[in-house]
């Protein structure tokens, strides 16, 4: 008989709200989710954002190929959920010796990396910041949160210490990136201020700290090895800008 204080690991939860869990766990993972209410409110969430997304985006995982597209091998990959707080649908397709693309990338018309990467850090910050009961997914004190998004972005990631901008690492989260899954981990001071981190793959050329102010929230990027980084935070830019340098530092040490 199943007890009900079996642990269960994240990658279960995950498998589980995916319809991806071996039936002979399924139920020392529900057995699980009765007894700690956190999960369960984690898991309700996971797939009630799958649910939304699938009712957006399912239409465009059924849509032709454009014509630009077209190729003689061009194959249809099995696609996949990727669930966070925030989650979304990935179809990818293999041309030839592998060479994958998403939905995301297709159907937006091309742009700057940068401006890409602007856009994706400044609406997840915002997305996120004025959150009360969930402004993260994992909390800081989860020993699995910097290895879990580490395997999902595909490199090291550490979480900066900015102790000496006041600001405490309350977490983080996975996201769907611009081309690949995206890591954001937040930070708060004692007055509520919150800053955001937002780290994804992103191949285009290496750059430097670029600051950018989009109303009262500003943000300072920058690329560094296939991967771009971004601070988020409110538009005062000799603070932000020392945040990000101090995070950049940290970060290249990954």
């Amino acid at each position: 008989m199943t007890e009900p204080h079996i642990p269960v690991t994240e990658d279960e939860l995950h498998a589980y709200v995916d319809g991806e869990l071996p039936a002979e766990r399924t139920p020392a993972v529900e057995a699980w989710l009765a007894t700690h209410p956190e999960d369960a409110e984690r898991v309700e969430a996971w797939r009630a954002m799958g649910q939304a997304l699938h009712a957006r985006y399912g239409g465009v995982l059924d849509e032709g190929v454009p014509k630009r597209l077209e190729l003689d091998r061009l194959v249809k990959a099995p696609r996949r959920w990727i669930y966070g707080a925030v989650a979304a649908a990935l179809l990818a397709f293999v041309i030839g010796g592998g060479v994958g693309w998403s939905v995301r990338s297709v159907s937006a018309s091309p742009a700057d990396p940068l401006e890409l990467l602007r856009r994706e850090a400044i609406t997840a910050h915002k997305l996120y910041i004025g959150e009360v009961r969930h402004p993260i997914e994992v909390a800081a004190t989860e020993a699995h949160l910097l290895p879990w998004l580490s395997r999902r972005v595909g490199t090291t990631l550490r979480a900066p210490d900015l102790a000496s901008f006041d600001l405490k690492l309350l977490g983080g989260r996975l996201l769907p990136g611009i081309t690949a899954p995206a890591a954001l981990f937040m930070y708060e001071n004692p007055a509520g201020e919150r800053v955001t981190l937002y780290a994804t793959p992103l191949k285009t050329a290496t750059s430097g700290l670029i600051y950018k102010e989009d109303n009262r929230v500003a943000l300072v990027e920058w690329v560094s090895d296939n991967y771009g980084f971004a601070i988020s935070g409110p538009a005062d830019k000799p603070r932000l800008k020392g945040i990000a340098r101090a995070s950049y530092e940290q970060m290249e040490k990954r």
